[in-house]
């Protein structure tokens, strides 16, 4: 395939004149979906100055320095990981905060056509300088965060039950003070029957204008998620683990009539987010099948990704979304779940699409054909017959990722 576009390429330039080269990077016979721009169809990308600067169904390669084939693939928005622990460090004693269970960002993301990546409460209010430093002005991967309203951030145990650390206007001035990288204000982990450290949350995303993550549950007795979602949320705000089923977490779906439950819609109608954080343990089949089957589909299909959940059930985003495309969740809705959704409710709507001017962060994917066996935590399997998969992942308009060598040239000098 590469030598047949190479000799095209070579017939053109010998029977036409020279043309000069406006574009950094062509993106030749893709099928674009960029829901934001109500595209689903065949057309080209260019790029110059690592912005998107021409979008069209038929852009002649010649005028670039580079191009890709991108025949039979899918051309996207770079995609919006906005579940991840990526504060990663040394110290074993600190779990996701500056701690070995969370991974350093450029590993695990280009690889599968991430481009932004946001943590979510790895630092805390007191921690988070050291965070910007260490990781996310190191990271070519655009790393975003969501503020943990514990000052330690998500440094587990007792840590991270402190009501006395939950401070809503510290939590609030160190938004304010990073907004160009600080996304919402995240609560996890806590497990008293306790309203306090959920209010103190969202008065911190009030008085820093941001929304607000919930990684609610723990509690005994349980504290009801209708209460949570009606009383103490506000529209826009983001309920986390959406089909998840642990012990000590009320769940969306009523285990007895295996519907969603009336006030989960409600819910959604008033505003509140939805978001897969895939996680550990905090997706099961049991809770997502019968959802999807009534068609409460997640807002934002996110990874939760740490050491332990990509070498469990849940690998990374693609396999995650490819898991909706196995349960029927349609092809552009995922695409749009993973790019142009997020990157509202993160307030960030200069991502996730690919308009003219935008800062060209794209992802180039296939569907791989085959016999795929899809599980949860539990162990319950389906199987499936496609598969995602990464075939290149540009970011600010350079590749920096290409697993099979689809660029020609491959490096321009």
């Amino acid at each position: 395939m590469k030598i047949l576009f190479a000799l095209f390429m070579l017939c053109l330039s010998a029977g036409s004149p020279v043309l000069a080269q406006t574009y950094s990077l062509v993106i030749k016979n893709g099928h674009l979906i960029d829901p934001k721009n109500n595209i689903d169809g065949p057309m080209d990308v260019a790029v110059q100055d690592g912005k998107i600067a021409l979008v069209a169904r038929n852009i002649d390669a010649r005028q670039a320095k580079q191009v890709v084939d991108a025949k039979g693939l899918y051309v996207v928005p770079g995609l919006i990981d906005m579940h991840a622990h990526v504060f990663h460090g040394m110290d074993p004693d600190r779990y996701l905060s500056a701690g070995l269970s969370a991974l350093p960002p450029d590993g695990f993301t280009f690889r599968v056509g991430v481009t932004t990546i946001v943590d979510v409460g790895g630092a805390g209010w007191r921690n988070f300088p050291l965070f910007k430093n260490t990781v996310i002005d190191q990271a070519q991967t655009r790393v975003l965060a969501f503020l943990n309203i514990v000052g330690e951030g998500m440094r587990g145990g007792a840590w991270e039950q402190s009501l006395a650390d939950m401070d809503p206007r510290q939590a609030a001035a160190v938004a304010r003070q990073h907004r160009a990288h600080i996304v919402g204000i995240k609560l996890a982990h806590f497990e008293g029957h306790n309203w306090t450290p959920t209010d103190n949350t969202v008065e911190a995303g009030k008085l820093a204008g941001i929304p607000v993550m919930i990684d609610f549950g723990g509690a005994e007795p349980i504290l009801p998620i209708r209460d949570l979602f009606l009383e103490h949320l506000r529209p826009g705000d983001i309920f986390t683990h959406m089909y998840g089923q642990v012990r000590g977490r009320e769940t969306i779906v009523d285990l007895e009539t295996q519907t969603v439950k009336p006030f989960v819609w409600e819910a959604r109608k008033r505003g509140i987010i939805f978001e897969v954080g895939y996680g550990g343990i905090s997706f099961s089949y049991s809770q997502a099948i019968p959802a999807m089957k009534e068609g409460f589909v997640p807002d934002v299909i996110s990874t939760d990704l740490h050491t332990g959940s990509m070498n469990g059930a849940m690998k990374d985003q693609l396999s995650v979304m490819s898991k909706f495309l196995q349960m029927g969740m349609p092809l552009k809705d995922i695409i749009q779940a993973s790019t142009w959704n997020p990157a509202k409710v993160i307030q960030r709507e200069e991502l996730g699409h690919l308009s003219t001017g935008t800062e060209a962060d794209i992802a180039i994917l296939g569907l791989r054909e085959g016999d795929f066996g899809f599980f949860d935590h539990t162990g319950y399997k389906v199987r499936g017959n496609r598969k995602f998969e990464c075939e290149m992942t540009i970011r600010a308009g350079r590749i920096v990722y290409d697993l099979n060598g689809r660029a020609e040239p491959m490096v321009v000098r």
